[in-house]
């Protein structure tokens, strides 16, 4: 199952992504909103994980544009903030997200949240 990271952060994507590619994930690496929209259309991922504060283009803007189109809007999204104000989880379903996550990332959780949104890894091989 490939998972399309979007995020700017080197020490969590580099974090994230050897960890789910331990876990059998095949990861694709987008370091902004509008490359995130771009690999989500070129890359076909099985679930999108988003970090909603980013250059370019913002989470909210990317997850907006992703469920608008019709090539991916079927794709799920986690969104992904350190900016867990109250209202954000509302506010990343408002733009087409279908979970939220707030950072620091507990793993085993992201794990279960995307299990739940029915996106499962192969074993590593």
């Amino acid at each position: 199952m490939r998972i399309l990271l979007v995020e700017d952060h080197e020490e969590i994507w580099d974090f994230l992504s050897r960890r789910l590619q331990r876990r059998g994930f095949e990861v694709v690496l987008a370091t902004d909103g509008q490359t995130g929209i771009d690999k989500a259309l070129s890359d076909s991922p099985d679930i999108i994980l988003l970090d909603m504060n980013m250059p370019i283009m913002d989470g909210w803007t990317a997850a907006t544009a992703i469920k608008a189109n019709a090539s991916t809007a079927h794709v799920p999204i986690i969104a992904l903030t350190a900016h867990a104000m109250s209202g954000d989880r509302e506010k990343a379903l408002a733009a087409g997200c279908d979970d939220y996550h707030p950072k620091p990332i507990d793993f085993n959780k992201l794990i279960e949240q995307i299990a739940a949104l029915g996106v499962t890894a192969s074993p590593a091989t």
